[in-house]
């Protein structure tokens, strides 16, 4: 069968990856390496990620700021293990004027500042200063904020929405009274962030807790969620972190208790970036290009007249703006159905395959027999083809199409779950007992293969990093100790030591 794409998933997963969002408009290089331009269709879906995300922190307590992108380096010097875990991708500005020499532009010298700046790889040191400022009695916590930001982490190796040196992501920052308060409050952003993927981005994750070697940088405890990519590696979907008293100790959070005492607060932090929507193409898309789930498709619904230059056109295009109106008054998932009608000059066919490539969820193409019917040609996104590999274009009378279309994405929206849910179910082996198995899961040829959940000993130390670099001599990480994994019951795979939980181990990105 002939594709919409150049090449398929099975050739080249890198290659086909690249392509979908070439093909669907989603970003391009932007000229400075590890930074990309996000076009209008790949920036659609980060604002519906952006604001059914922001509803949900905001309805959980959180207000939004905002902080410089420049903070100064003595901040992150307060506070030694974070500035160790990022040292080596901070971008520093430590000059601020150019001049003018030899028909160039060159660094002015006598412009250097008297501090460095480092542009922000994260805010946890800007905020905590905040925070001293603004916590004085126990009556001023918590505090819970949340910005909306770029970031910047210089990346050796990059590749579009994945790893970038700039990203954009929201960052969580909150200061408790007590540690109950502080862990809850991370398990809350952990369970947010689940059910946020499961829920509006058909993504099924798992949610766990990170390893002592995949921790935070100064962090005491680090939670994620983890998302299975079509080619078996596991994708980090967002993180929530328990900071302890840690930064709040560097930082000199304290406030009065209510015995009057000097006490330190307790903090978080959490983040979801940009890296979500290459999520959505490695876990939703096939060899046609992006398949969107309906809740944060920009476009739920495309019309594309098909004209033909004669005297029928201006009313197929009346018969389209109807048919939109009609659309845009029903409601899915709580909204008004969005709807487009694609009045671009260009072929019918190209139009349709563009929208295709896109991943818009349903696809109507309406001509003049359309018209003089009364009915419409829709195609949905998740069932391109029938059976028999043809496109399965279905006729409905205009009327029934419209009072349908919410069942209907509602049902695209399930359905994209539904077939991830049962790729991940049964790409995790659960019954490797032993390293030699490990190994042989992972062995070299093996496509695809999954992850494997295995008992763990919870290794520290020297031990772990004897466990690491085994690991790492299979491309291979610790993901994360599930919240819903079954008790452990034997020893650990690595060291042989008795088991206390198990952990998910895979290739990741």
């Amino acid at each position: 069968m002939k594709h919409a794409l150049s090449v398929t998933r099975e050739q080249d997963f890198a290659a086909w990856y690249q392509a979908v969002i070439t093909e669907a408009d989603m970003a391009e290089d932007s000229g400075v390496r590890g930074c990309m331009v996000i076009r209008p269709w790949g920036y659609g879906i980060w604002e519906r990620i952006q604001a059914l995300l922001d509803a949900r922190i905001k309805a959980s307590g959180h207000e939004n700021c905002y902080f410089p992108i420049f903070i100064p380096l003595s901040y992150f010097e307060k506070e030694a293990e974070h500035v160790e875990g990022f040292a080596k991708e901070m971008a520093v500005v430590t000059h601020h004027r150019l001049k003018g020499e030899a028909g160039r532009l060159v660094v002015d010298p006598d412009a250097k500042l008297e501090e460095p700046l480092v542009v922000r790889p994260t805010s946890e040191t800007v905020i905590g200063t905040a925070f001293a400022r603004w916590t004085q009695s126990w009556r001023d916590l918590p505090l819970m904020i949340n910005q909306w930001a770029n970031v910047v982490r210089w990346e050796m190796r990059t590749r579009m929405f994945l790893r970038t040196s700039e990203f954009l992501w929201q960052e969580g920052h909150t200061a408790h009274a007590t540690r109950d308060e502080a862990e809850a409050e991370t398990r809350m952003a952990l369970e947010m962030y689940r059910s946020f993927a499961e829920d509006a981005l058909a993504m099924p994750v798992i949610a766990g807790e990170k390893p002592e070697n995949e921790r935070f940088p100064g962090a005491v405890v680090t939670y994620s969620i983890e998302a299975m990519m079509q080619d078996g590696k596991a994708l980090q979907a967002g993180t929530s972190h328990f900071l302890g008293q840690n930064f709040a100790t560097a930082q000199n959070i304290r406030f009065q208790d209510k015995d009057g005492q000097t006490a330190f607060a307790w903090t978080t932090s959490w983040g979801l970036s940009t890296r979500m929507i290459g999520g959505i193409i490695m876990v939703h898309g096939d060899d046609d290009g992006l398949r969107l789930p309906p809740v944060v498709a920009p476009r739920q619904v495309v019309i594309v007249p098909m004209l033909r230059d004669n005297d029928e056109d201006e009313a197929v295009l009346d018969y389209c703006k109807a048919i939109a109106a009609d659309v845009a008054r029903q409601s899915a998932f709580g909204e008004p159905v969005r709807v487009l009608v694609d009045t671009k000059a260009t072929k019918a066919a190209g139009k349709r395959w563009g929208w295709v490539k896109k991943g818009a969820p349903i696809i109507v193409e309406v001509g003049g027999r359309d018209l003089a019917a009364g009915n419409v040609s829709a195609l949905r996104r998740d069932r391109l083809y029938t059976p028999e590999g043809k496109l399965a274009s279905a006729i409905v009378a205009r009327d029934a199409f419209a009072a349908s279309v919410a069942a209907t994405l509602e049902e695209i929206q399930t359905n994209l779950h539904g077939e991830a849910k049962a790729r991940l179910e049964v790409a995790i082996r659960r019954d490797v007992t032993d390293f030699a198995g490990v190994e042989a899961f992972f062995a070299e040829g093996v496509v695809r293969p999954g992850w494997l959940e295995v008992e763990w000993a919870r290794p520290t130390g020297a031990e772990l990093d004897q466990v690491i670099e085994r690991l790492k001599a299979l491309k291979l990480t610790l993901r994360n100790v599930p919240l819903d994994a079954a008790p452990a019951a034997g020893v650990c795979v690595f060291t042989g030591a008795p088991a206390v939980e198990r952990v998910l181990v895979g290739r990741a990105y």
